[in-house]
């Protein structure tokens, strides 16, 4: 008689769960460190080409490096621990032990799916208060050559704002709130998308409402006239944060601050999209390590001495494959705009969830 307890024996769920995250974590630092050698191999040129860096640079940018490989392939370290785990198993008849003692596969499972919900939850916490930092430390160095990192100077330039039609550029922005100050200001005027003027000025603040320009110089498209003024008031519906709010690279924020900077965003008027489809994708990512054994199981099912234990184990990774070559469909696609950031973040997931759950299924019978 099958038994409907959801795990099999303390005993065997340990061993299960214990086997599971041996292989996943051995494949795990095998991976990162052949890759973190063949990335350092392509850049070690690069950061020893900047006077003043030595060998010392070479293991910062190691230990920058390091932390995002894991966020990135411990998902697929895990798709491989359960394909060998099963796999050896298989090949022992320890599977079919356990089925002839009334465990089923879902309850086989079960142990692997709860010991890589933990994964996933560590996995979580790593990119909040790990892999963020490093990424955007890496990022400001790699912006600069591997040279030093010049302190922030609260400066901005090349800054663009949208108002309805109108386009506002501004060549440098410093300040925040009250005290944005604006140089290089540059509006194009449009009406239904055709451009009707264009307006210069040297200097801009804010005027609380609107905008105080100095030294003015409008040129009329229709009429080809310029006009020039001392100073003008425009834009007074143009808030300070959305010239001195910079542009959001997930990957260099936590959960929360993204959240903050994504309602930052919205009131500045800016797409949020793809943004908000990162945003989701912070708890999927993570989350698709729950994914893995499921997907993977079909390597545990099946006699080996059939011949198709090789064949079952390419399908289990053909599987995890299909599911991060969706994901990164799916988020592409959501910061096109193409789909609603929780499609973007979920879809894939959902999706995968149903054909594990059905293969598996489908193996029990």
């Amino acid at each position: 008689m099958i038994s409907l307890n959801f795990l099999p024996s303390r005993r065997i769920a340990w061993y299960l769960a214990w086997s599971f995250l041996k292989a996943s974590f051995a494949v795990l630092i095998g991976l990162v460190v052949i890759l973190a050698m063949l990335d350092l191999l392509g850049n070690s040129g690069r950061i020893l080409a900047q006077p003043g860096n030595d060998q010392s640079h070479l293991w910062l940018y190691v230990s920058l490096r390091v932390p995002q490989l894991i966020q990135q392939f411990l998902p697929f370290a895990l798709l491989l621990g359960t394909l060998i785990t099963f796999a050896s198993m298989n090949q022992h008849s320890e599977i079919i032990s356990m089925k002839a003692a009334g465990i089923s596969a879902h309850q086989i499972i079960a142990p692997l799916i709860l010991a890589s919900l933990v994964v996933a939850g560590a996995h979580f916490v790593f990119n909040e208060r790990i892999v963020t930092r490093a990424t955007a430390t890496l990022n400001a160095w790699a912006d600069v050559k591997y040279a030093a990192v010049p302190e922030d100077s609260g400066v901005q330039t090349n800054i663009w704002v949208r108002v309805g039609d109108d386009l506002i550029h501004a060549r440098q922005v410093s300040g925040t709130g009250n005290d944005t100050r604006l140089q290089g200001v540059t509006i194009y005027d449009r009406t239904g998308g055709t451009l009707t003027g264009i307006l210069e000025a040297q200097h801009g603040r804010f005027a609380n409402p609107g905008w105080e320009l100095t030294d003015t110089k409008r040129f009329d498209v229709e009429t080809n006239n310029v006009a020039t003024a001392p100073s003008l008031t425009v834009a007074p519906e143009v808030d300070p944060v959305q010239f001195t709010l910079s542009e959001v690279d997930a990957d260099e924020q936590d959960f929360w601050q993204l959240r903050r900077s994504i309602d930052e965003l919205e009131a500045a008027g800016r797409p949020v999209r793809s943004a908000e489809s990162s945003w989701w994708h912070k708890i999927s990512g993570p989350l698709s390590s729950t994914l893995m054994p499921l997907l993977a199981a079909i390597a545990a099912f099946g006699l080996a001495r059939s011949g198709q234990l090789f064949l079952r184990a390419v399908v289990g990774m053909g599987l995890g494959f299909s599911y991060f070559v969706a994901d990164n469909f799916a988020l592409a696609m959501g910061n096109f705009g193409a789909y609603p950031p929780f499609m973007a973040a979920w879809g894939p997931f959902f999706l995968f969830l149903l054909i594990g759950e059905a293969v598996l299924v489908r193996s029990e019978e």
